[in-house]
């Protein structure tokens, strides 16, 4: 059997990477679907190998996923060539972007929980037929209307 050399030593399986990063098994398969991670190497018994490029790339892919970056947002990050080689300048301008869509997702959050809470308000928890959160609900119902923000 041949010696492993150093860099073939550090190669993992899926699994493994799996375990390690805590990334389903079918979300990396998938981020190699569509080109956010490389296509890795491969054993002679066919398995997928994964060395420490590939672990750093899930890891960013994944932190940005918990920060809520898109696919698009973090395919754009890595096309700007990693900390390394992109300007800092680049990556204030997609991060601002993002920053932009959380401030209007948590307005719209906001609006939410304000017609929420004065549906749920007049909501009087008896058995009558007539619901005020129903009401919301069901686009066609005429009291829909009654409900604002």
């Amino acid at each position: 059997m041949a010696a492993i050399t150093g860099a073939r030593a550090e190669e993992i399986t899926i699994g493994k990477l799996s375990q390690l990063t805590g990334v389903n098994i079918e979300t990396i398969r998938y981020y190699e679907k569509i080109k956010v991670l490389p296509v890795p190497s491969r054993a002679e018994n066919g398995r997928r190998m994964y060395g420490p490029a590939e672990r750093r790339i899930l890891a960013f892919v994944r932190r940005s996923r918990e920060l809520g970056f898109s696919l698009d947002e973090i395919r754009a990050l890595m096309r700007l060539g990693g900390p390394q080689k992109a300007s800092c300048r680049e990556v204030r301008e997609i991060a601002a972007n993002h920053l932009d869509d959380i401030r209007a997702k948590i307005k719209d959050l906001r609006k939410l929980e304000r017609l929420l809470t004065k549906t749920v308000a007049q909501c009087t928890g008896t058995t009558a037929p007539e619901c005020p959160v129903l009401d919301i609900l069901d686009v066609q119902s005429p009291s829909r209307t009654r409900v604002t923000i």
